[in-house]
């Protein structure tokens, strides 16, 4: 079987092209090959077809649309779970990197509540540029017009890939993917379903199974580029003349020699030294260690370090080894022949400096026809002197491998999981806070993310290997100084922050978001009488006034129970801001609902938070206050079902001033607002 790109619209074979085997069987699954694919043509597809249609799709459309592929694919899980385990993939591998993939699209879909329902992004607050308030300057971010090309590596064909588009797709850029050739038949299976589906705009996402060499010569500057994989390959991508050219963005995610170290509070018996052989026994085993998050490196104080060698080798010899389609089977082959020859090279290597305490390299298991399969027995190393004997952690052996390595004090431990030299992750299992404290802010320099695992934590822990969709996934230094994910961290990665400066009214109209300062708009009746459809952002209404008596002051203290001495004690004021009993501020802005709100039924069906809210100066008894308040921000919101009614968030600005006409207290407060229109 041919194993098919998809190009400009179309299902293209390649010519010949390169085999692909069982990683269990050896048997020939599938050719892959690009050969035949014009990528410059493709970039030019992307940009001219599918990034235009992306990008008039609103924040919240793109996100619908991430949670209808979402359910669409989950319809269909089980359909590639039989083509996971010809990649050597478990079922718990398989689960992984499938339905994680999917489990990524859905938590990008509802990270769309946290984005305007706009093409666009209004990124942080207004920055006064006047002493009068006429000229201020703001920060909106648009999706670049260019294609975001993702270089996967082949650990996991399906979760490298949806990981990477969910976060350009809710951006509004679309996507060529390019997965490691030796498992692009997974690849291709769930992104012939996905094209299959129809849910995604024409030209958003291409394939292509083979090579992409050449790919790089057509990239521009409002391309982005992400690679996962191999360090040496990142750099060689990462420095070709193009990118630098161009500047073209490049995000990389390195494979990286992490860590994990044992507390030297944890003793041996006790249920934290359990979960840590446990913890780095799944490292190894799962996905027989082909992860760019896998433990490397295992630092144990040394007073531990036979029990640890011990509970370890005892945990990984209890592994069954085998075809994952065999019940029963806890680790499977390594991706491939060839990968398998590169992990006993890179291994010898290690050897020169470290000595073999479990397991072998070339080790025979029972059952197996390892001239077939890449099958391989997870290996334990044991480097005595890790501070002088360097190779632990220059050289990564991407298989069930790992080293050992002692320590003597906390700083110790530290020092050598900064010797990786920048790293995906690490962990450490302690019970002491006071440890998980100075370890964490020691090793944080050289770490993209760090797990403190815990009896406290255990049950719910993701565990070491685990990224989140909405926390950062990189690392610096050899882990390639890349972020991935990481929420709207990560969706800015493809969108472009430019700077906007003017007045007040007109970045009210730019940005769709009332600015301080902006001209208002005087509606035909109270804002709380109009529905969703109606309001207009501008819109103020100036309220009535209020006089705030000392009468006010000692009622609030005592309906509220708050009696801080500055609103109720006028002899403990000496050597305070206060020249006298001041008002609450929660009385203030209760007073100013008072006057804004009409309190009428209407299509206003509740009000359920603040944003914002700034007590600016002190009011005193005496003092008069007004209040405008403005439609500051629209959101729609789908209806949960028939059923539900539709309706609306709509964000008010809430402008409190005194007799002087200053303002003394802001608040935005957040309503939900019902529509004219029920269907």
């Amino acid at each position: 079987m041919q194993l098919q790109n998809y190009a400009l619209g179309h299902w293209i074979a390649g010519h010949q092209g390169q085999s692909l085997f069982d990683a269990s069987t050896g048997d020939i699954i599938a050719t892959a090959s690009s050969e035949g694919l014009d990528f410059e043509s493709m970039l030019k597809y992307a940009r001219t077809i599918g990034g235009p249609k992306l990008r008039k799709m609103t924040f919240h459309e793109r996100g619908n649309m991430l949670k209808a592929l979402a359910l669409y694919l989950q319809e269909r899980k089980e359909l590639f779970y039989p083509i996971s385990y010809k990649t050597g993939a478990t079922r718990i591998d398989s689960w992984i990197d499938i339905e994680g993939g999917i489990g990524n699209l859905f938590s990008y879909a509802s990270l769309r509540r946290q984005f305007p329902d706009q093409r666009f992004y209004v990124d942080g607050s207004p920055i006064s540029s006047s002493k009068g308030g006429s000229f201020i300057g703001h920060h909106i971010m648009t999706p670049k017009e260019g294609v975001a090309i993702h270089i996967n590596a082949f650990n996991f064909p399906i979760w490298g890939m949806l990981e990477k588009i969910a976060v350009n797709l809710l951006a509004g850029m679309p996507a060529i993917v390019k997965p490691a050739t030796l498992t692009s038949f997974l690849t291709e299976a769930i992104t012939k379903e996905i094209i299959r589906s129809g849910i995604l705009p024409e030209g958003s996402l291409q394939l292509v199974c083979g090579s992409a060499r050449g790919i790089l010569d057509h990239v521009c500057y409002q391309d982005v580029v992400t690679f996962t994989g191999s360090a040496e390959t990142g750099k060689l991508l990462k420095s070709h003349p193009r990118i630098l050219e161009e500047a073209v963005p490049f995000n990389m995610e390195a494979d990286s020699l992490n860590c994990m170290v044992l507390g030297k509070d944890v003793k041996p018996g006790t249920e934290e030294f359990s979960l840590f052989v446990k913890e780095v026994r799944k490292e190894i085993t799962v996905k027989a260690g082909q992860k760019c998050t896998a433990v490397r490196r295992i630092i144990v104080p040394s007073e531990f370090m036979e029990d640890v060698q011990i509970a370890l080798g005892k945990a990984l010899s209890e592994t069954t080894i085998g075809d994952p389609r065999t019940e029963g089977i806890k680790m499977g082959p390594l991706a491939g022949i060839s990968q398998r020859s590169d992990v006993h090279e890179n291994l010898e290597l290690l050897l020169k400096e470290s000595e073999i305490v479990f397991g072998g390299s070339n080790q025979a298991i029972e059952g197996i026809d390892t001239n077939k399969g890449a099958f391989m027995k997870p290996v334990l190393l044991y480097n005595s002197a890790p501070f002088t004997k360097l190779t632990s952690h220059n050289i990564e052996v991407f298989g069930p491998v790992s080293t050992l390595m002692p320590y003597e004090t906390l700083d110790e431990a530290i020092e050598l999981a900064k010797m990786g030299k920048g790293s995906l992750c690490c962990s450490i299992v302690t019970e002491s806070d006071s440890i998980a404290r100075d370890y964490v802010l020691g090793a944080a320099s050289h770490h993209g993310r760090i797990l403190i695992l815990n009896k406290s934590c255990a049950k719910e822990s993701t565990g070491h290997g685990s990224p989140l969709p909405l926390l950062v996934h990189g690392g610096p230094g050899r882990a390639g100084g890349g972020e991935e994910m990481g929420g709207i961290r990560g969706v800015m990665h493809y969108l472009q922050r430019t700077a906007i400066q003017g007045s007040p009214t007109t970045l009210t109209h730019i940005t769709g978001t009332y600015q301080p300062g902006g001209a208002y708009k005087t509606p035909e009746k109270h804002l709380f009488r109009k529905y969703f459809e109606e309001l207009e952002i501008g819109e103020t209404i100036i309220t009535h006034k209020r006089t705030i008596t000392e009468a006010d002051i000692v009622n609030f203290a005592n309906v509220s129970w708050d009696h801080f001495y500055a609103h109720t004690d006028a002899t403990s004021l000496d050597g305070t801001l206060f020249t006298e009993k001041v008002a609450h501020g929660y009385f203030i802005l209760s007073a100013a609902a008072g006057l804004f709100v009409d309190p009428a039924k209407g299509p206003v069906l509740l009000n359920y938070g603040l944003e914002e809210c700034r007590f600016t100066k002190p009011v005193y008894a005496g003092s008069t206050i007004g209040v405008k308040l403005t439609v500051k921000e629209k959101t729609d919101q789908e209806k949960k079902n028939p059923e539900d009614v539709a309706k609306g968030i709509v964000k008010f600005y809430v402008d409190v001033y005194d007799e002087t006409n200053e303002t003394i207290a802001v608040a935005t407060i957040l309503t939900m607002v019902k529509k004219f229109n029920q269907f």
